[in-house]
């Protein structure tokens, strides 16, 4: 697909949905907007009864996220047979592989959240997440003492990937020798799976996945450690706790999405500095510009191009739209992160920027729990090599770069580097 060429509504979305738009997607997301901020699209699970919506800027993204009485991530409070289950898919099938997830704080709302949430924030405080700086400057340091002498590195293999997975495998007590599975399993979820996706290959690996979380939390329940399975299981308040579903599924989501995001942010947020000399410059210059730079490096492409589905919980209006009770809504971030309503020549890179707010993260109470822990692992995962390699630069042909589309998100394969 060309960007530059105008497009048709149904020809675009899809080219979201599938990820087959390109590297830069951007042009298009412009064209949605154009379009308006709320277009009709094809639905994309397996329900011709509804409509599906697609939420181009923010103003509107906003209001669902934040109106709860209108819009739900449970599709469960909108369909009579309340024997559904919800996974992230948006799939209803009632095997296990379809459930990933699916009691996750992602995949329900209040008031089953506001406990859910409660109960871990108690363990995943960010007081608790900012004393890991020391954990994460090591873990960087080790990794780039691996590849200091040889001059250059893949940056996605050797650096962006194995830090978050390194770090949230420490957090939870995943023993060394298993974290190798968990980077199999995590990267065949990842590309198996989509909304009202499930490919049929991918079943074994949320099988694995799951078998192996159930049998982790088992071990930690006979002997607790200083982990956050530990935490989570010793948490109780008000005779309130979590139950084993909700348990498996958190700890999926700690894993899963505690490192694919943050492994994005910082191999694509590292090519893109490498695009824009004149940023990178001013941070080498300046490291203590690097969380500003992390802010916009989200803001500008941050590490997921939609959120997960919401369903309209009654008749309701939006964008000039009418939306039933039963439609779909997809929230386009990347879009919305660069609506012309809400920044300043928002199709330029500028890490000095001032950030009101960004959508990366989402925003509500389904907001990231991770986003304190993910700018601390941005902070040191940039300042680091500016540090210790600043002459890092590209060592292949810039169009010979390979990105993936993944679940909801787009990343790197590879970026080989040289210092």
């Amino acid at each position: 697909m060309n960007s530059s060429d105008q497009i048709q509504p149904e020809e675009a979305v899809l080219g979201v949905l599938s990820g087959e738009i390109g590297e830069n997607p951007f042009p298009i997301f412009a064209q949605l907007r154009d379009m308006g901020s709320v277009i009709p699209i094809p639905f994309p699970m397996d329900d011709a009864d509804s409509q599906g919506w697609m939420v181009t800027r923010m103003e509107e993204a906003m209001k669902v996220f934040k109106n709860h009485a209108r819009f739900t991530v449970d599709r469960r409070n909108i369909v009579d047979n309340s024997n559904i289950q919800q996974s992230l898919t948006g799939s209803e099938e009632q095997t296990d592989s379809s459930l990933f997830l699916a009691n996750s704080l992602n995949a329900i709302d209040e008031p089953d959240h506001r406990r859910l949430r409660t109960l871990v924030s108690k363990a995943f405080t960010p007081k608790y997440m900012e004393s890991l700086r020391p954990r994460v400057q090591h873990i960087a340091d080790e990794l780039l003492d691996q590849v200091q002498e040889k001059g250059e590195m893949d940056l996605v293999k050797d650096y962006a990937y194995p830090l978050p997975i390194n770090l949230i495998s420490d957090m939870i007590g995943v023993p060394k020798e298993d974290r190798s599975k968990i980077h199999e399993w995590s990267e065949g979820i990842s590309n198996g799976l989509g909304l009202g996706r499930l490919d049929p290959e991918v079943a074994g690996n949320l099988q694995a996945f799951g078998d192996y979380i159930r049998q982790l939390v088992a071990d930690k329940r006979k002997s607790p450690n200083d982990d956050l399975i530990s935490q989570l299981i010793a948490i109780e308040e008000e005779g309130d706790h979590l139950n084993e579903d909700e348990l498996i599924s958190m700890v999926q989501l700690l894993i899963f999405a505690g490192h694919e995001t943050t492994s994005n942010l910082i191999s694509t947020g590292a090519l893109l500095l490498l695009d824009h000399p004149n940023q990178l410059e001013m941070l080498k210059a300046d490291h203590s510009l690097v969380p500003s730079a992390v802010e916009e490096l989200l803001r500008f492409n941050g590490p997921s191009t939609i959120t997960g589905p919401r369903f309209a919980l009654e008749d309701t209006e939006l964008g000039g739209q009418q939306i039933k009770k039963g439609d779909v809504l997809l929230l386009l971030v990347k879009s919305a992160n660069r609506d012309e309503l809400q920044f300043t020549q928002p199709e330029e890179l500028d890490i000095t920027r001032k950030i009101k707010r960004h959508l990366a993260f989402g925003h509500g109470i389904h907001m990231c729990l991770g986003a304190p822990l993910a700018r601390v692992e941005g902070d040191i995962a940039f300042t680091t090599p500016l540090r210790r390699m600043p002459n890092l630069h590209l060592s292949i042909p810039r169009d010979k770069v390979s990105w993936q589309f993944k679940l909801s998100s787009q990343g790197l394969t590879s970026l080989p580097v040289a210092f």
